[in-house]
């Protein structure tokens, strides 16, 4: 009777061994750039065909970010509609992929390990979890940027500016100039010395023309 009490005894505790699920995490993940990869590692010596892997957020792991399932043959996934969130599977541990974080997603995260089928159910005892850090990007780095940006506008503008009155200057002083000689060849007078009629042979230049004085004989006493 003693042997058969013992014998019942046994039993459970090496089922209960045989299909214990064991999580491990890193403690902390920092993230600059907006993207988390958190993997989450496992051990199972159970008969479990059909799986279920989750992320958690939350002390008290209220909020479930995403999950992926698998057996022999299928693979599902998804995520909570406020996180971007995919998970794959690989041998013995399972990755959680984040992107597109803010820095109110702060928080830590959980890894639960389901043994869905076949029978006993098992999961995971509540793991030490992981801490990610989200760094926010701040403004203010975009500020320095778009001041040397309008600096360099600013300049280019003036040296244009610039560059439009001195040619416009050198135009207006062309144009003077051009004006005044103009002036100065329609005042010139043909100062070629002319003869009388009818005395070209006393000395006057034979190109000279000859000057008629008709005009001034009123004048004559």
């Amino acid at each position: 009777m003693l042997g058969i009490l013992v014998v019942l005894c046994l039993i459970p505790a090496a089922d209960v061994t045989e299909n214990k699920i064991l999580v491990a995490q890193r403690p902390l993940l920092i993230v600059a750039n907006k993207t988390a990869t958190l993997v989450c590692n496992y051990t199972y010596n159970g008969t479990g065909k059909e799986f279920r892997a989750s992320l958690h957020k939350g002390t008290d792991s209220a909020v479930e970010v995403c999950f992926i399932s698998w057996n022999t043959t299928k693979i599902n996934s998804n995520s909570n509609k406020e996180f971007n969130c995919q998970g794959t599977h690989d041998k013995d541990k399972v990755i959680f992929q984040l992107w597109n974080m803010s820095a109110s997603q702060t928080d830590i995260y959980f890894c639960k390990i389901e043994a869905m089928y076949p029978p006993p159910y098992v999961y995971n005892e509540k793991s030490n979890g992981t801490v990610i850090h989200v760094r926010e990007t701040p403004i203010q780095t975009q500020e320095p940027e778009s001041a040397t940006s309008f600096w360099v506008m600013v300049t280019v503008t003036g040296l244009l500016g610039f560059y439009s009155m001195l040619v416009t200057a050198v135009f207006i002083i062309y144009r003077q100039k051009s004006k005044r000689n103009r002036y100065r060849q329609s005042d010139y007078m043909n100062m070629t010395p002319r003869h009388p009629p009818h005395q070209k042979n006393k000395g006057y230049p034979s190109y000279a023309p000859t000057r008629d004085y008709t005009a001034y004989r009123s004048w004559q006493p």
